[in-house]
């Protein structure tokens, strides 16, 4: 079993570097990832000088009535076989986890259309009657395929192209799943390049997925984007022998087009969810929930959250307002106010929440601390996100804490990750297995790799630091200043030549600085 998931985790990355937001499990990854690589080339030829964040919209759109339609017709297949079904019964597809597609919304008759000059009014309509006959998609579909900046023909060239990718299974995974997870990695990519839509690439949902390990129970993300969280800890359970259906997924986003491909994401993935479109600060849709697990990466230092109009919020309850001009200690005391007795939760924040002093966040901060609720602090590597260079961390807290009391996890990852362009870098698949296990080593729990071995403080990268460790620190929770610098090798050469080598290099440079001064 330990090699199987080990075997997973390294299987589930990308080929290319480029890091998609639920990641993905493959078997055949070459072919597989070959595959999504040509189909975003020929998709984003089509694009003309549509703006990646509208072409995002068209083109996953389309890919999910492309799934929807193939998976009705798989079960239409199935009970047209069957002696006492009706296969044009609606109720027969409830039953069967597939949305009901009428004959004028199917996808082989839209594209026997797709060379006709209405072929955005043909799909417009498509989409309506689809969430007319299907409550669950109710307003989530896009639409105004029909508006004239759309070019019709390249439009049509787009659903030739999707025609083209099969829903059926391939190596017992699903294709247009995964094609989907893709293009929405592609399109945060390039959205990203002009300071476009926040986005958690995958390596860092890996992480905090795997350092939760959400078997079962309810999991909530407060603000889940387009459900990558979800996705990956899907992917997780099915690795590790487990069934989806032991979680009760909850999450909510302020974004409204955001919230539509959240939903549609896990549609297409068969995922049941309940996602709620609103600010979950001022329209809390879960209020009564209490999660075994919260996973989350909040959009860094929001200063304009309206703070100031919850003052005597409930969820401050016992701690300091958090500040009206950042919403960091926000998020964490939200989470926290919505995780169960037992319930662990970890989030991505900017750097400074580690150790700012503004307004009460030093305050909160500390109560937190002596209350024993921080689990386990990560420092990040720098370049990890596309459209903000903002330094992240990661936050583990946990209500009960039954192991490890009294004391703290301090990783050190800033020198871990390699780069996958200019610009920005990710987390190794090898990398990621070296944090969680060195989390679950040091609580005792087994580890993906089964040669881990058993938790040691590792100078320059892990510090298991006591309560009174941190006061000494002005409860400041950055691990460089628990894990201290790594040993250094000795290269057998004696102090006394290292000495004269470097006395010998520094004459020479200064004699040629004064050269240089005096031309």
């Amino acid at each position: 079993m330990q090699e199987e998931r080990l075997a997973y985790i390294k299987a589930d990355g990308n080929h290319d570097g480029r890091a998609d937001e639920g990641g993905r499990i493959m078997t055949d990854n070459n072919s597989s990832h070959e595959l999504e690589k040509q189909l975003w080339k020929a998709a984003d030829k089509l694009r003309n000088n549509m703006d990646a964040a509208e072409y995002k919209h068209t083109v996953l759109g389309l890919i999910f009535l492309k799934y929807i339609s193939d998976k009705f017709q798989n079960v239409y297949n199935e009970i047209s076989g069957e002696e006492y079904a009706d296969a044009e019964d609606p109720e027969e597809y409830k039953a069967k986890n597939a949305f009901w597609v009428s004959p004028s919304a199917r996808w082989d008759k839209i594209q026997s259309q797709a060379k006709l000059p209405e072929i955005g009014k043909i799909i417009d309509n498509a989409m309506d009657l689809i969430e007319s006959e299907n409550p669950k998609l109710k307003g989530v579909l896009p639409k105004n395929y029909n508006r004239p900046a759309l070019d019709k023909r390249r439009l049509g060239e787009l659903v030739d192209l999707i025609g083209s990718i099969s829903m059926h299974e391939h190596n017992g995974l699903d294709m247009l799943g995964r094609v989907y997870e893709y293009f929405l990695g592609q399109f945060a990519d390039a959205e990203g390049k002009k300071g476009g839509e926040f986005y958690t690439p995958e390596s860092i949902v890996k992480t905090l997925v795997y350092m939760l390990r959400p078997y079962k129970g309810r999991v909530y993300d407060p603000c889940c984007g387009s459900s990558g969280m979800f996705v990956q800890s899907e992917k997780f359970i099915l690795a590790h022998s487990g069934k989806i259906d032991d979680l009760s997924i909850y999450g909510q986003e302020s974004n409204p087009t955001t919230w539509k491909l959240s939903v549609m994401n896990l549609a297409i993935r068969g995922i049941e969810a309940n996602i709620i479109q609103g600010d979950s600060f001022h329209e809390d849709g879960h209020k009564d929930l209490k999660s075994d697990y919260i996973i989350a990466n909040p959009p860094f230092n929001i200063s304009d959250w309206g703070g100031e109009h919850l003052a005597d919020d409930v969820r401050w309850r016992g701690y300091p307002t958090p500040p009206t001009g950042n919403a960091n200690y926000a998020w964490i005391l939200h989470m926290f106010h919505h995780l169960a007795r037992n319930g662990v939760m970890g989030t991505v924040l900017a750097n400074g929440s580690m150790s700012s002093n503004t307004s009460s966040e030093g305050e909160i901060r500390r109560k937190l601390i002596e209350n024993d609720l921080v689990d386990c602090m990560v420092a990040l590597p720098s370049q990890l996100f596309f459209n903000t260079m903002i330094p992240a961390c990661l936050w583990f807290l946990r209500r009960d804490k039954s192991v490890r009391k009294g004391e703290v996890l301090f990783i050190d990852a800033r020198n871990l990750g390699e780069m996958i362009s200019r610009k920005n870098r990710a987390l190794t698949n090898d990398e990621i297995v070296k944090i969680t296990d060195t989390y679950h080593a040091w609580r005792g729990e087994k580890t993906e790799n089964p040669d881990f071995g058993s938790y040691e403080d590792t100078p320059g990268f892990c510090k298991s630091a006591t309560l009174a460790d941190i006061e000494k620190q002005g409860f400041v929770l950055t691990p460089g200043r628990y894990v201290g610098i790594p040993d250094e090798e000795d290269d057998g050469i004696p102090f006394e030549d290292k000495m004269n080598e470097l006395t010998s290099q520094l004459a020479i440079q200064m004699k040629e600085g004064i050269n240089l001064m005096k031309k």
